[in-house]
């Protein structure tokens, strides 16, 4: 397949990088840097998947006019805030993909992607796997789960168009699903991310990492009542979690266990994150928004928190938790540079 990613930074490049490697064929779409560096010297990816360079099947341009020929699946991984400058920027690549997707953070990209493409090309698409760009040319992979990644026709079911993309993704190396209700994933990754981003950002601060949070249990704590706001709006909506990033989100344990049995659980995966860190070598141990807040960046906190928030207003559930989280995050935000 022909793939064309808008918005390579971390994340996209080790996606691209992943799947150049296997065999599909990739253009990348970044900072003029970082595509500069991969030109002259191939995309270094380090991490979890070991440490290698890719350099064949890879395009790198700076803008999607310079993209050639027409493309099986346009991937969208820009920053929310940026999507609309984007998607005005990628204006020649309409008619030239047959499918578009974002994996993006947040809910409501993809009717802004059906809006810009038209109904039939985009599929739902969803991804827990994380990336870092430590420099121009070199990424390094920090987060993947068992099942890292689902696709599904936004209006339910799987489709032979959806099958394609899952097989691809599996040969590149990625635990990938393909699912009838991708809304429901869609969710409950907003779910985890704003669980585990929401509580780091207000519980970590600058210094820390993941595992130094877990691994106290008051930390652990703190991490159980907010998830558990975040399943009172979840089961409000009609929906039973399903664990689908597990290890990482066990939001079935989190709503069914005793509390303090529950945060025995949190306690174990803050060890197990660090022994996989310490084994890796990797040294970030950040949530996306996490990193920004380390970075002082602006962060997606209306993209990550509020549509829980204003989902917990629609549906009348109380969020105690979660509205304290949000106005930290607020806080913390209004003080970071755009």
């Amino acid at each position: 397949m022909r793939f064309i990613i808008c918005g390579a930074g971390g994340l996209g490049s080790v996606i691209g990088g992943m799947l150049a490697r296997a065999g599909e064929d990739v253009t990348l779409v970044g900072r003029p840097r970082h595509m500069d560096a991969i030109r002259a010297n191939g995309l270094r990816i380090t991490g979890i998947y070991g440490d290698f360079v890719v350099r064949e099947h890879l395009t790198c341009v700076t803008h999607p006019d310079q993209a050639t020929g027409n493309f099986d699946l346009m991937i969208l991984l820009t920053k929310a805030k940026d999507t609309e400058t984007a998607l005005a920027e990628a204006a020649s690549l309409k008619d030239r993909v047959r499918m578009v997707c974002s994996l993006q953070n947040g809910i409501g990209k993809e009717q802004r992607l059906r809006d810009w493409a038209g109904r039939d090309k985009v599929i739902g698409a969803s991804t827990i796997e994380g990336g870092v760009l430590l420099e121009p040319g070199h990424v390094m992979a920090g987060l993947t789960t068992p099942t890292t990644a689902y696709f599904g026709e936004l209006d339910g079911g799987v489709t032979p168009r959806i099958e394609a993309v899952v097989a691809a993704f599996q040969n590149a190396g990625f635990g990938t699903k393909a699912v009838p209700d991708i809304r429901q994933v869609l969710w409950e990754k907003l779910m985890q991310i704003g669980t585990a981003s929401g509580w780091s950002v207000s519980t970590l601060g600058l210094p820390l990492t993941f595992p130094d949070g877990l691994e106290v249990r008051e930390g652990a704590v703190n991490y159980i009542l907010l998830a558990r706001d975040f399943l009172k709006v979840y089961k409000a909506m009609g929906y039973a979690p399903q664990n689908f990033y597990a290890p990482m989100g066990q939001f079935r344990e989190y709503d069914s266990l005793p509390f303090d049995a529950a945060v025995d659980l949190m306690m174990q995966l803050g060890r197990r994150f660090r022994q996989r860190m310490q084994a890796s070598g990797e040294t970030e141990g950040r949530t996306s928004m996490h990193q920004d807040l380390h970075r002082r960046r602006k962060m997606e906190v209306d993209v990550i928190l509020k549509p829980y928030l204003d989902k917990a207003a629609e549906l009348g559930v109380d969020v105690p938790v979660l509205r304290y989280v949000y106005g930290v995050a607020k806080v913390q935000d209004a003080a970071l540079a755009d």
